[in-house]
């Protein structure tokens, strides 16, 4: 099944100014269908009359049908729909492929911050959960100087909160927070139906967008982690203990004893397959650093896109390299890193890479799960900040990458920030962020207006080599010449009948092994 591509979102409105500050009330267009509001620069394939690739000069051979349209049509095979009934008198109704979304309401402690900013929150959680597969049938946020020890919220939001699970109908309520053992317990206990917090819900996410087998692994470990302090079930079912005379298996010589809960053997059996996959883990990453090694080596600089999640990272780089990567309209659509090699408008040599997208209270299990993919950012020499001029507050996302930069150790790697969406941002916004932000440029992946600014910043930042040669390369060491072109700046070249006279900046690494062809300065 195929999908169209969809148009830019329009950001929820959220909240109304309420002067009493005890709730927060939602406008009725909060719960508006946005399936005919999205945005096609965040994470959707540019049309055939815009995908002309990246400016002049750094041109690639393009397929016709890319990578990320195979991926994403495999992942629109298998969507959710809402209302589907499974009490049908005619089976051949059913769409086997279509799973029933589930029915949701949101809940959000309002703790610190503006009216806006609980917006913006709130907002967001809606996303998450639709894009999780969910329907959002309402929401309720409550001020509070801090979330309930033992319900999240207050006790009379909680009763509040039953009755509108019981008038709407709704199977599932989604906390914007992480919230204890205890507290889902609590909650559970009260409203009656599955409780969900904004962690399990983005680990939720990141389960259905993993693809490779590395991405598979990192979410199954950080899913495991955060499991293992929330091991429950129904009654006394893993308080029972195994010792003693227990059943016929359990029973007899050498099953005597104090015995052990299967809560606690269902722990330890998740520690032991922690353990199992942080070894995966270690053994993946032997490939990665012997790639970045070869890199290294071969001193080829390292440019890293980051930021916040759809805010356009992947179709930026479909712009800049044709790379072909999966975009659409979803928070965390593409996990795995892609790499792809460019070159300037000099014909220097450098990698450009896609990251994982990240977002406000970023699960830490995620943060550690993830983090050699993240050491991408860390070990880059120039960081590709992209940023949705078109969100409601693009500071914040700024603020929040920024955070998550310096729990990483990036902060120090040096940054450029990319305004993305300039083609539906307001004008207004776009000047406010390029006084806050001096080193930025304004681009919009969708129209490919501002691409060729993009590239100049990028090779302007790149780092330069140092060391000044001046050679006289035989013409039978022509692959020389073609490591300056590609590593170097070429100041002078000249052909002569003893061979290639080239003076240049070139890294140390490639210095020495020109340094038997040096000429001697004549001035």
């Amino acid at each position: 099944m195929t999908v169209n591509p969809r148009e830019y979102a329009d950001e929820p409105d959220g909240f109304e100014n309420d002067d009493s500050l005890a709730d927060i009330e939602l406008r009725d267009d909060f719960f508006t269908d946005s399936t005919n509001n999205t945005d096609p620069d965040a994470d959707s394939a540019p049309d055939a009359d815009s995908a002309t690739g990246p400016a002049p000069g750094y041109a690639r051979k393009q397929t016709d049908y890319a990578q990320g349209d195979y991926e994403l049509e495999e992942r629109h095979a298998l969507r959710r729909v809402a209302g589907l009934s499974t009490e049908l008198d005619d089976v051949t109704e059913v769409e086997y492929r279509q799973l029933r979304l589930e029915r949701v309401v949101l809940v959000g402690v309002w703790t610190e911050g503006t009216v806006t900013d609980a917006d913006n929150s709130l907002a967001e959680l809606k996303l998450l959960a639709e894009t999780a597969g969910s329907l959002v049938l309402d929401a309720l946020s409550q001020r509070r100087q801090k979330p309930d020890p033992a319900t999240y919220v207050g006790p009379g939001k909680v009763d509040h909160l039953r009755m509108v699970v019981a008038e709407t109908g709704a199977d599932t309520v989604v906390c914007d927070g992480e919230l204890s053992p205890s507290q889902l317990r609590n909650l559970e206990d009260r409203v009656k139906v599955k409780v969900v917090d904004r962690t399990a819900l983005i680990l939720d996410i990141f389960a259905q967008h993993a693809r490779s087998k590395e991405g598979k692994t990192q979410v199954e470990l950080a899913q495991l982690e955060y499991m293992k302090q929330r091991l429950r079930g129904w009654g006394g079912s893993l308080s029972r203990q195994a010792g003693g005379r227990v059943g016929v298996q359990g029973g007899g010589i050498g099953g005597r004893g104090p015995g052990e809960t299967k809560l606690e053997t269902d722990r330890r059996r998740i520690t032991t397959r922690m353990a199992k996959l942080r070894r995966e883990l270690d053994h993946m990453q032997t490939a990665r650093v012997t790639k970045k090694a070869e890199r290294v080596r071969r001193e080829i600089p390292a440019v890293v896109i980051a930021g916040y999640t759809n805010a356009g990272k992947s179709s930026l780089l479909n712009r800049l390299t044709n790379a072909g990567v999966l975009v659409e309209d979803a928070l965390f659509a593409t996990l795995d890193p892609t790499t792809r090699r460019t070159t300037t408008g000099d014909g220097r040599v450098y990698t450009l890479s896609d990251t994982v997208g990240f977002v406000r209270h970023l699960p830490h299990q995620l943060v550690e799960a993830f983090r050699s993919t993240l050491e991408e950012v860390t070990d880059a020499d120039l960081v590709v900040h992209v940023v949705d001029g078109a969100h409601a507050d693009p500071e914040g996302q700024i603020a929040a990458v920024r955070e998550v930069f310096a729990e990483i150790g990036a902060d120090r790697v040096p940054e450029l920030i990319v305004i993305n969406k300039s083609d539906v941002a307001d004008p207004l916004v776009l000047a406010r962020l390029l006084g806050r932000e001096p080193h930025a440029v304004v681009v919009s992946a969708r129209t490919g207006e501002g691409v060729h600014d993009v590239l100049l910043a990028i090779e302007g930042d790149l780092p330069r080599p140092t060391v000044d040669v001046d050679a006289l390369i035989p013409y039978g060491r022509g692959d020389l010449v073609n490591k300056i072109h590609e590593h170097g700046e070429i100041i002078e070249l000249d052909h002569t009948a003893d061979g290639t006279r080239v003076r240049a900046l070139v890294n140390p690494g490639l210095a020495g092994e020109l340094e038997q062809f040096h000429v001697a300065s004549t001035t």
